[in-house]
C-alpha cells in the first residue's frame, strides 16, 4: 500500500504537466485505462492460468466502475471544476468513510484505538494541506460534489469486493477491471481521441503519458490488491494520507517547496494513524478475545 500511495503521490505533478500540454483530462483517464489493460493481459501470457467464473466475472465488471471508472473520472473531472486543496481535503475522506462503510457492511468494530487513529490522520493530512494553502483559490460546489463521489465509488471498492480480490491474483483481477473500464469509457472520450493532434504533440505527451500508465497506474493497481489482500478495509483506506506527504517531499526535492515545523508534525500524525489503526482490533480479534494493543 505504501508503493501505490507513493507512486499516486508523485503521480500529480507529472499529469499536471500532461494535461497542461494539451491532452484532455477524459482522454488522459482511458489512456491510463487502456494502456493498463494491454500490460496486465500481457503479463498474464506468462503467468499461471486462472479460470475465472461467469459470476465474478460479472462481480469484476462492478468492481470496476467503482474501483476504477467512476473513481477516476469522478475525481479527473471534480478537480477541472473545485481547486486543487479542496479536492485533497475532500480526499482525506476516503478512511472514515471506509471505517464507518466497514462498520456497518462487514461488522468491523469501531475501537478507540481505530477512530482514534483515522482521526489522526485526518488530522495530519489537513495541517499538511492548509499549510500549502496559502495562495490557491477556491472550489466550486459541484467540483467538490464529483470528488466526494469518487472518495465514495473507491470505498465501495475496498469494502463490498474484498472477498472477490482474495480468489484471484492480482493480474488476473486487475486485467478484467481495467479490460471493462477501458471498454466503458471509450465512447466517451471517442472525439477527444480524433481531435488530438499526435504530430504536433508536446515530447510530455510522447513520454509522459506511457510513463503514467507505467507507474502510477500498472504497478500501483498491481500492488494494490495485494495489500487489500491482507489489511481490513479501514488500515488499507489509512494509506491514502501518505498521497500528501508524499507531494510535499517530492515539492521539496524539485526545489519548490521547504521543509517546515507543519511538515513534521503532519508527517508524525499522519504515522501514528496508521500505527494506531493497524494495532486496533479486527472483527476477528474480537471473536478470538485478542487484546487490543
Amino acid at each position: 500500500m505504501l508503493g501505490t500511495e507513493f507512486m499516486w503521490g508523485v503521480s500529480a505533478p507529472l499529469g499536471k504537466a500532461i494535461l497542461a500540454a494539451g491532452m484532455s483530462p477524459l482522454m488522459l483517464t482511458n489512456c491510463r485505462m487502456i494502456g493498463a489493460a494491454a500490460l496486465f493481459w500481457i503479463v498474464s501470457l506468462f503467468t499461471r492460468n486462472e479460470e475465472v467464473e461467469h459470476r465474478d466475472l460479472l462481480r469484476m465488471f462492478f468492481a470496476a466502475l467503482c474501483g476504477v471508472v467512476v473513481n477516476q473520472c469522478c475525481f479527473v473531472w471534480g478537480l477541472s471544476l473545485t481547486s486543487p486543496v479542496n479536492a485533497s481535503i475532500i480526499t482525506t475522506s476516503l478512511p472514515i468513510l471506509t471505517m464507518v462503510m466497514a462498520a456497518i457492511v462487514l461488522h468491523e468494530p469501531l475501537t478507540k484505538l481505530k477512530v482514534g487513529g483515522v482521526f489522526s490522520g485526518a488530522i495530519g493530512a489537513l495541517v499538511l494541506i492548509l499549510g500549502s494553502a496559502s495562495g490557491s483559490g477556491g472550489g466550486h460546489i459541484a467540483g467538490d460534489l464529483l470528488v466526494i463521489c469518487a472518495q465514495l465509488s473507491f470505498t465501495c471498492y475496498l469494502v463490498f469486493f474484498k472477498s472477490l480480490i482474495g480468489r484471484y491474483s492480482p493480474v488476473t483481477l486487475m486485467k478484467w477491471m481495467f479490460t471493462y473500464s477501458a471498454i466503458c469509457v471509450i465512447p466517451f472520450c471517442y472525439s477527444d481521441w480524433l481531435a488530438m493532434d499526435w504530430s504536433s504533440a508536446q515530447a510530455i505527451i510522447i513520454w509522459g503519458a506511457p510513463a503514467f500508465v507505467v507507474g502510477p497506474t500498472f504497478l500501483s493497481y498491481l500492488l494494490l490488491p495485494i495489500g487489500q489482500r491482507h489489511l481490513r478495509p479501514t488500515l488499507t483506506a489509512m494509506y491514502n494520507y501518505v498521497q500528501p506527504i508524499v507531494a510535499t517531499i517530492v515539492a521539496i526535492c524539485a526545489g519548490i517547496g521547504r521543509f517546515t515545523a507543519a511538515n513534521a508534525l503532519a508527517i508524525t500524525l499522519v504515522f501514528t494513524g496508521v500505527y494506531l489503526v493497524t494495532r486496533s482490533k479486527s472483527r476477528a480479534d474480537l471473536l478470538h478475545n485478542v487484546p487490543e494493543n
